[in-house]
C-alpha cells in the first residue's frame, strides 16, 4: 500500500522522484508518436511520464529515449563468451533483456549446461531468460553429449526465467505426430513454444501450428513469412552473422502486420557485436530499408515482450521497468545511456559494470576422445568416383558433388587431389571412437589444419586440412587446450583460442576473444590460402550440421540431408 501510495504522489507531483530523465523525445510504442518530457523513476520503475522533478535528475538534451531493446532469440554461446561478458558487450548497445535458447551448451553438457546457463546469468543489468532445448540431440544422425527428454523439461519448465519450448529443430517428427516430440510439446505445460520450419508449406505447415509452435526466425523470403503469419505464428525477423534476413524480410512488414513482427540475431559473432551493434543494429537496417523508426523500435521492444509474456517490458509508461536507453539519433541508433530497472549500467558504449564470474565444474573439460591416429584419419574408397562436400561461397548450404578421384592403393590423399580437402568429425563427449571422415571441395587450404569443438549442433571436434600430420597436430592442440580453436601448419601450432567452457566458450572479454578470433582468421587466409568466399571457423563449424542440405560429415558418417541417408 506505502508503495502504491508513493507512486500515485509521484505521478501527480506531490512528491520528488528517486531520478528524472529530463529533456527526453520519448518514443510512445502505444500512440506511435515522439513526445518531448521527461521520465520519472522510482523503484526501477517507471511512475510517470511529462513534467517532473527528481531528487536525482538526468539532463538528457534531446535525446530519443526508447524501451531497453529485447533480442527475441539469440544463442549466447555463438559470441563465444560467457553470459556475464556478453551483457557487458550488448548492454552498451541498447539491449536491455533476452530470449536465449542455450541449444548449444545443452548439446554438449545437458541439464548441467541449461543450469550453468541460468546461474552465470543471475545478478546482471540484462535479464536473461531461457528457452528448454527441445532437440538435444538436433538428430539421431550424430552423437551429442546428452538426451533430453520430456522428462527433463519437466524438471525445469516451472523456472519463472525459462519461457518455453526452444526452437523445434524437428519438425518431420512434429509434423508426423511423432510420441516423442510431442510428448516434449505436452510437457512444456502451455508456454510459448519456438518454431523452426523454414521449408514446411501447406497442410504441413498448418500441422506445425496445430502443434501449438507460435514463434518462427527461419524465413529467409517475403512468402515464408507472409503464410506463417496468416496462422497467427509470429515472425522474428533475424540479423544475425551467419543469416541476414531483415532487408529481404522488410519488404513485407506493413502498418497491418508489424505488431507481430519481432527482431532477432540467432547467432552472432564476437566481430559482428563489437563493429555493428546487437539489436540497435536490426534497428539501422530496418530503418534503411523503409520501416519507419517508431515502428522498428516497437517491434524491437512491446513486440517482443508481449510474444513472450514479459508483462512490465517494452514501453515507457507508467508501471513499467525502468529500462530505457537514449539513442542519439534514429537512424544510426548509437546508444549514448542505458538504464535498467533505473539504474544506470552503460554510457557512450561502455558498461558501468563488472560481469561476476561464475565456474561449474560440470562444464568444463569436456573433451573425451580415443587416440587419433593416421591410420583413424585415412580414407578409403571402392570406387574412383565418390561423393564430395562441395562448398557454396556466402553460404551454410554444401552441394553433393560427384567427383572422380585419384586414388593410391584405394586411399584418398590430399596431394593426388587438387582443390580437396581431408575432413574428420571426432566424437569427443563419450569417448566412442567414432570418426566420421568426408572430402571438401573449395576451402582453398594448403599446407595446414584447423580444428575446432564448434560443429553444430552436436559440437563434436571437427577438423579440416591437406595433411595428416597437421590434422593430428590441431587435434592434440584441441584435447591439450580442453577445447577451442587451433590453426596449425607444417607442423607448428600457428595460434589457438581456448574455449573452456563446454569447448564453446571463453572465460575472456569479447574484445580479448574477438582478437584472438581475428588473428586465427587472418592466419587461414594468409598462411593456409584458405578462399576468402568462406569465413574459415563459421564455414568449418557449420560442415556436421545434418539438417543442412545437402551434404554434411557427422561423426557417424557422411550424411545426406536430401534424403536422410548416410552415403555408403
Amino acid at each position: 500500500m506505502d508503495e502504491l501510495k508513493k507512486f500515485v504522489n509521484i505521478a501527480r507531483g506531490k512528491q520528488k522522484a528517486e531520478l528524472v530523465i529530463k529533456n527526453c523525445r520519448i518514443i510512445n510504442v502505444f500512440s506511435h508518436e515522439i513526445i518531448e518530457g521527461d521520465i520519472a523513476i522510482e523503484d526501477g520503475k517507471i511512475v510517470a511520464v511529462g513534467d517532473y522533478e527528481g531528487l536525482n535528475e538526468l539532463d538528457a538534451k534531446g535525446l530519443y529515449a526508447a524501451p531497453g531493446l529485447i533480442d527475441a532469440h539469440v544463442h549466447i554461446e555463438s559470441s563465444l563468451v560467457t553470459p556475464g561478458e556478453f551483457a557487458k558487450a550488448i548492454v552498451p548497445r541498447g539491449t536491455t533483456s533476452i530470449i536465449a535458447d542455450p541449444h548449444e551448451i545443452a548439446n554438449v553438457c545437458g541439464i548441467d549446461g541449461i543450469e550453468y546457463m541460468l546461474k552465470a546469468s543471475e545478478k546482471l543489468p540484462l535479464d536473461v531468460f531461457l528457452m528448454f532445448p527441445s532437440c538435444v540431440p538436433a538428430t539421431d544422425f550424430e552423437t551429442s553429449g546428452a538426451t533430453l527428454t520430456d522428462e527433463d523439461i519437466k524438471s525445469l519448465i516451472d523456472n519463472q526465467r525459462i519461457l518455453g519450448l526452444g526452437e523445434l529443430m524437428d519438425f518431420p517428427s512434429v509434423i508426423n505426430a511423432e510420441e516423442k516430440i510431442l510428448k516434449k510439446i505436452e510437457a512444456s505445460k502451455g508456454k510459448i513454444i519456438d518454431g523452426h520450419g523454414p521449408s514446411i508449406i501447406g497442410k504441413d505447415l498448418n500441422a506445425y501450428a496445430a502443434a501449438k509452435v507460435r514463434t518462427e526466425h527461419e524465413c529467409s523470403t517475403v512468402n515464408e513469412l507472409v503464410e506463417r503469419l496468416r496462422l497467427g505464428i509470429y515472425i522474428l525477423i533475424r540479423e544475425g552473422s551467419a543469416a541476414r534476413n531483415l532487408a529481404e524480410l522488410a519488404k513485407a512488414v506493413n502498418p497491418y502486420n508489424l505488431r507481430r513482427c519481432l527482431f532477432c540475431t540467432d547467432d552472432r559473432h564476437p566481430e559482428d557485436i563489437i563493429n555493428f551493434g546487437h539489436i540497435n543494429n536490426n534497428l539501422k537496417i530496418a530503418v534503411k530499408n523503409g520501416i519507419d523508426a517508431i515502428s522498428a523500435i516497437t517491434m524491437a521492444t512491446l513486440n517482443a515482450a508481449e510474444c513472450y509474456g514479459l508483462k512490465d517490458k517494452g514501453a515507457i509508461a507508467p508501471n513499467f521497468d525502468a529500462d530505457i536507453v537514449l539513442f542519439k539519433d534514429l537512424v544510426n541508433f548509437e546508444a549514448i545511456y542505458v538504464f535498467k530497472n533505473g539504474k544506470l549500467v552503460a554510457k557512450d558504449g561502455n558498461a558501468l559494470f563488472e560481469a561476476p564470474k561464475h565456474y561449474d565444474e560440470r562444464v568444463l573439460n569436456r573433451i573425451n576422445i580415443k587416440n587419433i591416429n593416421y591410420d583413424t584419419l585415412k580414407i578409403m574408397l571402392r570406387e574412383e568416383v565418390a561423393s564430395v562436400i562441395k562448398l557454396m561461397p556466402f553460404s551454410l548450404v554444401t552441394k553433393n558433388n560427384k567427383r572422380r578421384i585419384n586414388l593410391i592403393d584405394g586411399e584418398f590423399r590430399c596431394e593426388n587431389n587438387e582443390n580437396l580437402l581431408k575432413l574428420a568429425v571426432i566424437e569427443r563427449h563419450r569417448g566412442t571412437g567414432n570418426v566420421g571422415l568426408g572430402i571438401v571441395e573449395g576451402f582453398g587450404l594448403k599446407n595446414g589444419a584447423i580444428a575446432t569443438t564448434i560443429a553444430h549442433d552436436s559440437h563434436n571436434l571437427i577438423v579440416i586440412g591437406d595433411n595428416d600430420e597437421d590434422m593430428i597436430k590441431a587435434v592434440k592442440e584441441i584435447e591439450k587446450v580442453k577445447g577451442g580453436i587451433t590453426v596449425v601448419s607444417r607442423g607448428e601450432v600457428l595460434n589457438t583460442l581456448p574455449l573452456p567452457i563446454a569447448g564453446l566458450m571463453s572465460d575472456e572479454d569479447i574484445e580479448t576473444v574477438n582478437r584472438k578470433l581475428t588473428e586465427i582468421i587472418e592466419l587461414a587466409y594468409e598462411r593456409l590460402n584458405v578462399s576468402k568466399d568462406y569465413d574459415p571457423v563459421m564455414t568449418l563449424a557449420f560442415l556436421a550440421l545434418p539438417v543442412i542440405p545437402e551434404l554434411k560429415l557427422t561423426d557417424k558418417g557422411l550424411f545426406n540431408v536430401m534424403n536422410f541417408t548416410f552415403e555408403v
